[in-house]
């Protein structure tokens, strides 16, 4: 019996690329119907202090429109779309949630297990593009590459870009600090490897892999790493534990002169404390990709300080990202109707 494979895409996980790898996965056992959402062109709902739909964090997307389009489908494939307690409860024929991100916010999980719904995820999914973004993000802000551009666009030809006291470093000579070892830190690691930096990683939960133990990269406690790195770099997942871990208290013992790297999330930074580091100059500089309020209000400081560079939220951005969660997510409903247990449960 076909199978009904309800999509929810958007502009950037588009839901032609989900069918796509999903009808590859699967054959003539499924039919799809597909709707795409407007993000990125569309600021998707941040829930993390005052949440409009109970037990979620970041969703895009009516609930009513969901449910209209998920209809009595027994599958949904999603980048954005909320999935509520409230709204599980008007689609009980809903067995499996794919939810093509590192982690499934925008679905209370909790609710799913108590209704017998699987959740999977698709860990990993963007670890290359951030890694690699993470680099750059990186040289960019420590060789002033973002200083120089925005000179030179404005018609400035900044000579004092050479200046011994404006110069920065090089990643060969510096200790870089990697803050959490999932699927993007560790993958920051190895590239990192190549510059022959000093690397230490802070991450309780996790042991460094073989190869990196063999290339001197030492696993540190979070204040060692603090107090001994040139860069740290955020790579930690949002818990209880997690959020605000970069604040004042933080920034204090790292080192004069050092810098900071968020291509993580927001909620890991308590950002007034890092305008205060950089205005005082006890940070050197930051690279920021994630912010507490997207898009960062227009009065922000970190709109106007020197020493910052900023992106908007684009590290996860690239083509890659798109066909690995594609892939996994079709792997997920392949094992699903073969009835063998799904890979990355949530």
């Amino acid at each position: 019996m076909t199978k009904d494979i309800a999509i929810i895409g958007d502009q950037f996980m588009l839901s032609d690329i989900f069918e796509k790898a999903i009808l590859e996965a699967c054959g003539d056992r499924v039919q799809c119907r597909k709707l795409d959402f407007g993000w990125p062109d569309e600021p998707i709902e941040q829930g993390y202090t005052e949440p409009r739909i109970e037990g979620l964090r970041e969703y895009q997307g009516d609930p009513e429109v969901v449910i209209e389009h998920i209809g009595d489908a027994p599958v949904l494939v999603t980048h954005h779309a909320p999935v509520s307690a409230a709204m599980m409860d008007r689609m009980p024929q809903l067995r499996l949630i794919a939810v093509a991100r590192g982690g499934p916010v925008n679905v209370d999980i909790a609710a799913a297990r108590e209704r017998g719904i699987t959740v999977v995820n698709t860990p990993g999914r963007n670890a290359s593009a951030v890694a690699e973004f993470t680099i750059g993000a990186m040289i960019a802000e420590i060789r002033n590459l973002s200083r120089g551009h925005e000179a030179m666009k404005a018609g400035n030809y900044r000579t004092d870009l050479y200046r011994a006291d404006v110069i920065g470093d090089e990643l060969c000579d510096m200790t870089v600090g990697v803050i959490g070892y999932g699927h993007i830190g560790s993958r920051v690691v190895s590239i990192l490897r190549a510059f022959g930096c000093r690397i230490l990683v802070s991450d309780p939960y996790v042991q460094l892999s073989v190869d990196d133990l063999k290339d001197g990269v030492e696993q540190v406690s979070l204040d060692t790493l603090l107090a001994q790195s040139d860069v740290v770099s955020l790579h930690p997942r949002v818990t209880e534990e997690t959020t605000g871990m970069m604040n004042a208290e933080a920034f204090a013992k790292m080192k004069k002169g050092a810098y900071v790297i968020n291509t993580a999330r927001g909620p890991l930074m308590d950002y007034d404390a890092v305008v205060e580091a950089l205005q005082s100059g006890h940070l050197r500089g930051a690279m920021l990709e994630t912010f507490a309020f997207e898009p960062v209000p227009e009065d922000s400081p970190l709109l106007t300080l020197p020493n910052v560079t900023l992106t908007p939220h684009i590290a996860g951005a690239s083509l890659r990202t798109v066909r690995v969660a594609a892939g996994k997510a079709a792997e997920e409903i392949r094992r699903w109707l073969d009835g063998e247990p799904p890979v990355n449960p949530s």
